[in-house]
């Protein structure tokens, strides 16, 4: 189901965005709506305070500041008028909707055994505009795949949030289910075309944009998704019942992530994961992941960076060796 992520907000600030110039508006990924604050974008990972007039600024005085009745209202909309249906998702501080825009929440919490039972006086909001981007995985690919087997590799994708390690997993997904021969022409592709069975565990409904169920992106014809599951469960359950070649998880970093991981490893099914971190020495730091890359379990890892001139990614083996690269002055992919 596609959502037109400009149409989640009541008015006025529809109308704002709306009158935002083209360019900026095609770039924003963050609308962050702070009651009584000033309205804010994050375009380009640029950040900005947006006048009544839609023009950005640098100086909140001249922002727009949304008020309780406004914060209010975009409550309802993004609940469908009822909060009593998302007590799960406001436990975990998220709501992903529609089209998979994903809305962060800040407010009051309500705790039972010292565990966060509920969220309540809601009045901080962060909207991440979901895109798909088709080819964005055209350059990586090939180095994910063995040309002797034709499957793909274990692979560990890290960057620090926001530089684009979602979209470029939803990519890998549709290529690798579709089999589609990638654009470019590239020599290390010649022949390979690996429709797999790809299982998707999609906890946050992020990567599928899933609406009742059903992906609203396009994550390739051979395609499973568990949607709405944690992830070291969703993987077992893919495991069990899916038969999956690949299986595609986004953000592991708790310990029973990685058991599942090596779970899915053993049985001989390819994993492909994202993780938050600039680089392997900061992911070895995390208990649940050391093991993971102390024992070489992942063949290939991805580490991408945003620049001003797009992204760029170092690509380097299971013994961290570099095999591909682009620098801040090369060529960038998506």
């Amino acid at each position: 189901m596609k959502v037109n992520w400009k149409e989640l907000f009541p008015e006025p600030i529809r109308t704002i965005l709306g009158r935002m110039p083209p360019a900026l508006l095609d770039q924003v990924e963050e609308v962050r709506i702070r009651e009584g604050r000033p309205l804010e974008i994050n375009a380009g990972n640029t950040y900005h305070f947006l006048t009544p007039q839609g023009s950005p600024t640098g100086n909140p005085e001249e922002a727009y500041v949304p008020q309780k009745e406004v914060t209010h209202r975009l409550l309802d909309l993004i609940s469908n008028h009822s909060l009593y249906t998302l007590e799960e998702e406001l436990r975990k501080g998220f709501i992903t909707i529609p089209g998979g825009h994903r809305i962060g929440l800040a407010g009051r919490t309500v705790l039972s055994g010292g565990r966060v039972e509920y969220l309540r006086d809601i009045n901080g909001f962060n909207v991440r505009v979901a895109r798909e981007v088709h080819g964005v995985a055209d350059r990586i690919l090939p180095y994910l795949i063995d040309m002797k087997s034709g499957q793909v590799f274990h692979t560990l994708i890290l960057s620090p949030p926001q530089q684009g390690k979602t979209t470029l997993l939803r990519d890998l997904a549709r290529q690798i289910s579709s089999g589609t021969k990638l654009t470019g022409g590239s020599e290390l592709l010649q022949g390979i075309r690996p429709r797999l069975k790809v299982g998707i565990v999609d906890e946050r409904s992020e990567i599928a944009g899933s609406y009742k169920g059903v992906p609203g992106f396009d994550v390739g014809p051979r395609t499973d998704v568990m949607d709405g599951c944690p992830k070291a469960e969703g993987m077992m359950m893919m495991l069990r019942s899916m038969s999956p070649d690949v299986l595609i998880v986004d953000e592991i970093g708790r310990p029973e992530d990685a058991e599942a991981v090596m779970e899915a490893l053993h049985a001989g099914v390819s994993v492909i994961a994202t993780a938050h971190g600039r680089d392997l020495s900061e992911l070895s730091a995390r208990p649940a992941l050391r093991t993971l890359i102390a024992e070489q379990m992942f063949q290939r890892y991805v580490q991408l960076q945003r620049t001003s001139r797009g992204m760029t990614f170092r690509l380097a083996d299971g013994k961290m060796r570099v095999l591909q690269q682009t620098g801040a002055g090369g060529e960038a992919f998506g």
